[in-house]
């Protein structure tokens, strides 16, 4: 298969998701509890999901207990998650204009979705919601391509090393990093759904996606690690990130 050209529209690709808010509620992977540890403040903070997409980490916030509001751009994957994760405050809007009252969240976590907001505009709009002392957490789920098959998988539908990024700046703290090595076990359509929910791929011509996905089965049926299998395991190396605002000066 030729090599796919990334047109690198981060607005066309940002907004690409809402058709497809059934493949990638199906096809995502949800995220270690262990990164949720790290992330979140102890005790009961009042939690927002920025950029909350179907609702995947959303649903692992509700599922401890806390206090959690779902904040999402796309109507498609707003309705998606309503469906997903019922009784769960789900407003529209971004990361550039919050729906909420100033000082109302303890801690706001950002799942895939740092890379596609304005920063000059975010940062002070997360502050702004945020009390004092409140937290600012990014998240990445990255394909660990130590792996062989993972890591053929990666050149078959891209990398996404290039999409992050954990600038963060004032008013905020200085940006703390961990990583979290962990493992998801998929079949063979939900590893398709996974593929096929990725803004390029949605983007894509229809036989141009067509072709990519064909060589994603190309792979299942062929290479040792895989072939015959109904489940396998794919290694994930979680990146997050993590900021604190200043306390209230006394």
């Amino acid at each position: 298969m030729d090599k796919i050209v990334i047109v690198n529209d981060r607005s066309a690709h940002a907004h690409s998701f809402g058709p497809a808010a059934e493949i990638y509620e199906r096809g995502r992977p949800s995220y270690p509890q262990e990164a949720l540890d790290w992330l979140l403040p102890s005790g009961s903070p009042r939690v927002v999901d920025l950029g909350a997409g179907t609702g995947k980490l959303t649903r692992q916030i509700h599922d401890r207990g806390l206090p959690v509001t779902a904040v999402e751009p796309s109507e498609g994957m707003l309705a998606q998650l309503r469906r997903s994760v019922p009784g769960v405050p789900a407003l529209l809007g971004s990361a550039e204009s919050l729906p909420l009252p100033d000082a109302s969240a303890d801690v706001v976590l950002v799942a895939q979705a740092w890379h596609w907001v304005d920063p000059a505009r975010a940062v002070p709009e997360v502050a702004r919601v945020l009390s004092p002392g409140g937290r600012l957490g990014l998240l990445w789920n990255l394909r660990d391509e130590r792996a062989d098959w993972v890591r053929r998988l990666g050149e078959i539908i891209g990398s996404a090393e290039s999409e992050r990024d954990t600038a963060v700046g004032p008013p905020f703290g200085p940006v703390e990093i961990r990583h979290f090595e962990w493992t998801e076990t998929l079949g063979p359509e939900r590893l398709i759904d996974m593929v096929a929910s990725r803004s390029y791929v949605i983007l894509l011509e229809p036989d141009e996606r067509a072709a990519l996905l064909s060589e994603v089965r190309k792979l299942m049926a062929t290479h040792p690690d895989l072939v015959g299998r109904t489940e396998f395991k794919l290694p994930y190396i979680t990146e997050c990130a993590r900021a604190t605002l200043p306390s209230q000066a006394s």
